[in-house]
């Protein structure tokens, strides 16, 4: 054990301060894969539910897409065929003085939540379908329209449905954001694996990446409650 610490160390230049960066990149991209896939999962559930015929299938036909690709096989084409095609696509169009690259944090956000964006479309979908068709008849009754009824009726009454798949993704998030390490960004799982190889000592290195995941999710997990409880303040308690 003394020996782990050892090599842990304290301060800049440790595999202390690599963990915390990992750490941060790992939340990093979880958060911005997490909020690119809402706003991929609203726009798709809207189109589900009122959208047309031809749009209706498009967006189911990307739910099942995303939803049987493996994300490491996304992020593989995203970064590496993605990556040529674009220079492809600069050179034919003159502009080939230099390569393009993108981004391995770039690309682990997009696919990402391009994925978790199938997920989050059924899920808000499905909480949209749980609303009282009374509670939007009445609010129309009283002339609510457009922004103020999605504002003031839709979105207070989705989010109590929403919040405990929203949440499940949240933490699937977590752990697919290790997939960007096959890219070569660093994250803690790439930190782990950085300092295991260097130190030898496998078993404690990854046990400690562990134990971080494990207090991420707890404070995840602590967050998502606090919210949960503020956003149901209003809903009758089950017994």
């Amino acid at each position: 054990m003394l020996r782990f610490f050892h090599y842990l160390g304290f301060g800049a230049d440790t595999w202390s301060y690599q963990f915390l960066l990992g750490a941060l990149t790992t939340l990093e991209i979880s958060a911005g894969a997490f909020t690119v896939g809402l706003l991929i999962g609203g726009c798709v559930a809207a189109v589900k539910l009122h959208g047309a015929r031809w749009a209706v299938r498009l967006a189911n036909g990307y739910s099942t897409l995303c939803r049987a690709v493996p994300e490491l096989l996304l992020i593989i084409i995203l970064f590496y065929a993605g990556q040529s095609a674009l220079n492809d696509l600069l050179a034919s169009l003159g502009f080939n003085d230099e390569d393009i690259g993108i981004s391995g944090f770039a690309a682990a956000i997009i696919v990402l939540g391009l994925v978790q964006g199938a997920y989050a479309s059924e899920i808000i979908r499905g909480a949209v379908l749980a609303i009282p068709r009374g509670q939007i008849e009445a609010a129309h009754a009283f002339g609510l329209s457009g922004v103020t009824l999605f504002r003031r009726i839709i979105l207070p009454c989705v989010l109590p449905y929403a919040i405990g798949g929203l949440a499940n993704l949240w933490m699937s998030i977590l752990k697919d954001s290790a997939l960007i390490s096959v890219v070569g960004y660093n994250e803690l799982l790439s930190t782990a694996r950085q300092a295991a190889g260097s130190t030898k000592m496998y078993f404690s290195f990854f046990l400690f990446t562990g134990a971080i995941y494990y207090c991420i999710t707890l404070a995840s997990n602590a967050a998502v409650q606090r919210i949960e409880r503020r956003i149901r303040r209003w809903m009758p308690r089950l017994a």
